[in-house]
């Protein structure tokens, strides 16, 4: 009997004993294709170069605490991401993971305005069927209801705006771009309300990853929502934990928008699943307010800056940038994208096929015409789920898409190493799914 926690008590999982390339290999030897690990394997499961840099490292030392010492992989890793970093982003401060990461930078983004002056800067403003994390500053800022529900009387007080959710949410007759320029509008109504004095932070993803499944931004939205947080002095953090570090074929998914925050976290494709690492970036400004004033950021976490982490991470990413795979992502994932729109398209529950670069969602309908989920009771995201790895496919399918509750779509987040035959094998294996869940 296990004694391990497991995420669901009544799962019988496969055990996972070996990894090659795109493949997860469990104890009676299955091979399953993993195109859903939560967009972490950018690099596959047996990158040599990473793997090398995580056994060298720790022959020279595997932990030094970053109250006492720095790493030569820290160092080495901050320096290549500002390198390729957007905007002004100048310092790096890392963590362990995503929630990690988006913690510190609520933390960050009020700190920074007790040392300018503001204390009143308080409020952060994110999105409805957002998610930022499970820590509880974290999931404050996250949107989704599902998530929020039984730990609703612990989380800090945030407020949230229509997410940019044109599949659903656009109106009749409405284009692209006015129905993005009305929901980004939404933000600067809300500061307006709460006062421009007293916020400090909007929060959102560049690309909705687990919540609405890979739902990018209209052209256009995010850079109104760069101009209205000028505006008004907020701050914008932009969390690229799920779909940066090349996912949505940019090195950062905000390269697309043309914009640049300034606070940006990211996790996931940072370790491609070799070691568990996040991290946030922020500006020279923002650094600067803290080092000229209170000289200390008031936050910390023991494995900050780990050697080993770092070490996997500056592997990860020499090999990210060395071989554009960003850019392989990208051609990729039109590739998938023309694959699903072939294969589905005229399904009749697929009622939208998403996304950008290898990052891919498909929202599932009891009917196309008026865009109607699935009852919630069929539980039909479990049932995609488990019929998936019947077929020796991991993919990420999540119910709640449309308001936490109703809605359910696949997430497709497969590595950037795919190749055309796996992407077939991945459409193939996901008809098999679709065709017994439903």
């Amino acid at each position: 009997m296990s004694h391990v926690f497991p995420r669901h008590t009544k799962s019988q999982l496969p055990v996972a004993v070996g990894g090659e390339g795109c493949y997860l290999i469990d104890a009676d030897g299955k091979r399953y294709l993993d195109c859903g690990d939560a967009a972490v394997s950018c690099l596959g499961h047996s990158n040599r170069a990473v793997i090398e840099a995580v056994q060298s490292q720790v022959e020279k030392i595997a932990f030094a605490h970053t109250g006492f010492m720095t790493s030569e992989p820290a160092e080495a890793l901050a320096d290549l991401l500002i390198d390729h970093a957007p905007g002004d982003l100048d310092r790096v401060y890392f963590v362990s993971g995503g929630s990690e990461a988006t913690e510190a930078a609520i933390k960050l983004a009020r700190q920074y305005f007790l040392e300018i002056g503001q204390p009143e800067r308080r409020h952060v403003i994110a999105r409805r069927q957002s998610y930022h994390g499970n820590t509880l500053g974290a999931l404050s800022a996250g949107g989704n209801a599902w998530r929020r529900a039984q730990f609703a009387p612990m989380l800090i007080e945030m407020t949230h705006i229509a997410p940019c959710y044109e599949y659903a949410e656009k109106q009749d007759g409405e284009s692209s771009h006015a129905y993005g320029q009305r929901v980004a509008d939404e933000l600067e109504a809300e500061i307006l309300r709460l006062g421009p004095e007293t916020v400090m932070a909007f929060m959102a993803e560049p690309v909705v990853g687990a919540t609405l499944g890979a739902v990018p931004a209209v052209e256009g939205y995010f850079r109104r929502i760069r101009e209205i947080c000028d505006q008004y002095g907020v701050l914008l953090i932009l969390d690229e934990v799920m779909c940066g570090m090349g996912r949505t074929g940019h090195l950062f998914a905000c390269d697309h928008d043309g914009i640049a925050p300034d606070i940006l976290c990211i996790a996931k494709g940072l370790g491609a699943g070799y070691q568990p690492i996040g991290a946030m970036l922020c500006t020279s400004r923002i650094y600067k307010a803290i080092q000229n004033g209170s000289g200390f950021f008031q936050h910390g976490h023991t494995y900050v800056g780990h050697p080993v982490a770092t070490a996997a991470a500056l592997a990860v990413l020499k090999e990210l940038t060395s071989q554009q795979l960003p850019l392989r992502a990208e051609f990729m994932g039109q590739r998938l994208q023309s694959a699903l729109e072939t294969a589905f398209s005229e399904h009749p529950n697929v009622g939208d096929i998403r996304g950008r670069g290898l990052f891919r969602g498909i929202e599932l309908v009891s009917d196309r015409a008026g865009k109607t989920p699935f009852d919630p009771a069929l539980g039909l995201a479990g049932k995609i789920k488990k019929a998936a790895l019947n077929a020796g496919l991991i993919c990420y399918p999540m119910s709640g898409t449309r308001d936490g509750r109703s809605g359910d779509h696949i997430l497709l987040a497969p590595p950037f190493i795919i190749d055309g035959a796996q992407i077939e094998e991945l459409v193939d294996k996901l008809e098999v799914a679709l065709k017994a869940a439903i």
